[in-house]
């Protein structure tokens, strides 16, 4: 039987992600300073955070509409996180989003505040903004950093 996991310090996953504030929005990147998207910007934390990525992440689309029947990036999550409802989220937690009705949830954003979040956004790069009641209604999962 394995043991939970026990989730990292809310207040460290927070500051790691704000070190990434300014990066510049680069697709399929993943590297403070240089570049990133959303899933890059989750990854960077992960690594600063939990320790070396535990594999590699292949090629995706960048369709927001994208549907289908996997949830790809939840199930990847559920596989290494520790899963809450979107309701339980809280400051530190990894936020996906569903963008479109009946898509697969295809954006990452990590809650910095009870209502606040930090992501990658083309065109903007990494910013920290309010979580709307726009951004919130579109929360399909969310899952806690893991300890080291």
């Amino acid at each position: 039987m394995t043991q939970p996991l026990a989730s990292a310090d809310p207040a460290r996953v927070v500051a790691v992600a704000r070190s990434w504030l300014g990066t510049p929005y680069h697709d399929q990147a993943s590297l403070r300073g240089v570049g990133c998207d959303c899933l890059g910007l989750a990854r960077g934390v992960w690594r600063e955070v939990v320790g070396p990525e535990p594999f590699p992440i292949p090629p995706y689309s960048r369709d927001w509409g994208e549907a289908g029947p996997h949830e790809v990036l939840a199930e990847g999550a559920r596989s290494m996180m520790i899963e809450v409802s979107a309701a339980e989220s809280c400051p530190g937690a990894l936020v996906l989003f569903r963008m479109r009705a009946r898509a697969i949830a295809k954006h990452v954003g990590i809650l910095t505040g009870p209502a606040t979040f930090v992501h990658a956004y083309e065109r903007l790069g990494v910013i920290e903004e309010p979580l709307t009641p726009s951004w919130r209604r579109r929360i399909a999962f969310a899952f806690l950093f893991p300890q080291r």
